[in-house]
């Protein structure tokens, strides 16, 4: 479900002094109406992204192509270029939650996906838990039904665009 946001209403028309009415409230356009009900177009870098990814098994398809590895972080540089400065990392508020993993080229987290099979199950969601106000991160890849390879750090922001990761509790697998 698409996150809801709301505006202040700025529909009210200054004062009519002639009018019988003096804070009659002006009509929305068209467009600003359907704005209110419908969410906005991710941009077009993100879409691309998005479709280039699909089908690339969270990274591990990627790993035997190189052609589409250059695709995907050129469309990572693009959708970076949307909106340059601005501060998405070290920005607790933007940044701490759970995260679905969708795709990447980091090789611990693409060998326990590829070789699940050999503890007789499928890797599930791939997650990371941040907490940037505690300092804490938690890798998470979960094997259906109930088990979990979990990995426990720190974190340290570094403004602008650096989050320092260090592995410190140790590592957990239950199956």
């Amino acid at each position: 479900m698409a996150p809801l946001l709301f505006v202040p209403n700025k529909t009210l028309a200054p004062p009519i002094l002639h009018a019988r009415h003096r804070f009659a409230p002006r009509p929305p356009s068209a467009a600003a109406f359907l704005r209110r009900f419908f969410p906005t177009r991710p941009p077009a870098a993100k879409a691309d992204l998005l479709r280039l990814i699909a089908d690339q098994g969270r990274g591990l398809e990627t790993q035997s192509a190189p052609s589409r590895l250059a695709d995907i972080i050129s469309c990572i540089d693009a959708l970076a270029a949307v909106s340059p400065g601005a501060d998405t990392v070290s920005d607790a508020a933007k940044l701490s939650g759970t995260w679905r993993l969708l795709w990447t080229t980091e090789q611990e987290q693409l060998f326990i996906v590829r070789n699940a099979p050999f503890f007789r199950t499928a890797a599930g969601d791939v997650l990371q838990v941040i907490d940037v106000a505690s300092g804490a991160l938690n890798n998470v890849i979960t094997f259906p039904p109930s088990g979990a390879f979990v990995v426990n750090g720190d974190i340290e922001v570094q403004p602008p665009q650096r989050v320092n990761f260090r592995h410190v509790f140790g590592a957990s697998l239950a199956i």
